[in-house]
């Protein structure tokens, strides 16, 4: 596998977008050109990216398009730079999203989390009026729709967590809002007979961003970890984005949900201690693991795409690295340990 990071922080996109062969052989079968709709996330840059260059690798003609309000405009330019077309749209606005082109491949990575207790409104403008914008315009293109783990409820941490059969449930504005997201999507595909794939996803990380930067910037620090939230799900971003490019294959009508996590339910403890260990420091921590946690049964996918290749102590290690080394972070904390489900 490739060495743990990359020599040059500017090199971080286009290292987490390489494509695993069999993203490469999937987009070679692939009809159509792509759309990827809040392309200026942090996700949205890595698929994009990965997109692009597997098309290249694989020989076949199509293009990338990325759409963003692009508030950042070195995002734009660092895509345009790499291949992707660009196209600036706000899509809470209906006149903006009528003039957007309609490829056969879109995906969704839209929506809004974090700002949801001091503006709920805002939260749920974001992820149930501007899917039923989009919804309505792309009937008929094939769809993968980021939604997230937060739609079940907590489960057992002695339990394998929520598989895609699990009754979604409604805990705080936020995941509320996510699954009025999920059924406009499910009510328009239904509509327009949409091929649709909902894209349940927890937790992905990378080394400027994610639950694992969160814990090893907090150890090396000396500020203690409420373990409160004593387990989590992890998969590293290149591998979740390699997920949503395969799941253009399973897109259907009915939408058909996907839960994309790794495969392992992991203690925030641990998670410490060895970036204590790495540090040459001492994890501090506060608060008893409760006894349920958002935790998702990825069996599915992995029996579909494969498991995820990179394991904990591959993440664990590149991400220590780049911390230890004080690389720039996108300095955005998850809040993985929030419980009442206010972000």
């Amino acid at each position: 596998m490739e060495p743990a990071f990359p020599e040059e922080n500017e090199q971080i996109d286009r290292w987490l977008a390489r494509p695993p062969e069999h993203v490469v052989e999937a987009v070679k079968n692939h009809s159509g050109d792509y759309l990827v709709l809040g392309v200026g996330g942090k996700m949205g840059t890595t698929l994009a990216l990965m997109l692009e260059e597997a098309i290249r690798l694989s020989g076949r003609s199509a293009t990338v398009t990325g759409v963003s309000r692009f508030s950042r405009p070195e995002v734009r330019a660092a895509l345009e730079a790499e291949g992707v077309k660009t196209l600036a749209c706000d899509l809470a606005s209906p006149a903006e999203i009528a003039e957007l082109p309609t490829p056969t491949n879109v995906f969704f990575l839209a929506g809004q989390k974090f700002g949801t207790t001091e503006a709920p409104e805002a939260t749920w403008i974001q992820n149930t009026i501007v899917p039923s914008l989009v919804a309505r315009h792309f009937t008929s293109s094939r769809m993968v729709v980021f939604s997230t783990g937060c739609v079940y409820p907590f489960a057992a941490v002695d339990s394998a967590g929520c598989d895609e059969s699990t009754p979604l449930a409604c805990q705080g504005e936020y995941a509320s809002s996510c699954v009025g997201r999920e059924r406009v999507f499910t009510h328009f595909a239904k509509l327009n007979d949409t091929p649709v794939n909902l894209f349940r996803l927890n937790y992905a990380c990378e080394l400027r961003y994610g639950v694992l930067v969160d814990v090893a910037t907090r150890v090396r620090a000396g500020d203690p970890i409420d373990l409160t939230t004593g387990y989590v799900n992890l998969i590293w971003q290149t591998d979740a984005v390699a997920h949503a490019i395969r799941c253009l294959e399973i897109a259907d009508c009915p939408p058909v949900p996907l839960n994309v996590t790794g495969p392992h339910r992991i203690a925030v403890r641990d998670i410490a201690e060895a970036f204590a260990q790495r540090f040459g420091t001492e994890a501090k921590f506060t608060g008893t693991p409760a006894d349920t946690a958002w935790l998702s049964d990825a069996a599915k996918s992995h029996d579909l795409f494969g498991a995820p290749p990179r394991d904990l102590d591959w993440m664990i290690e590149a991400v220590a690295r780049h911390v230890a080394a004080g690389a720039p972070l996108l300095g955005k904390p998850t809040h993985f340990e929030t419980r009442d489900g206010n972000f």
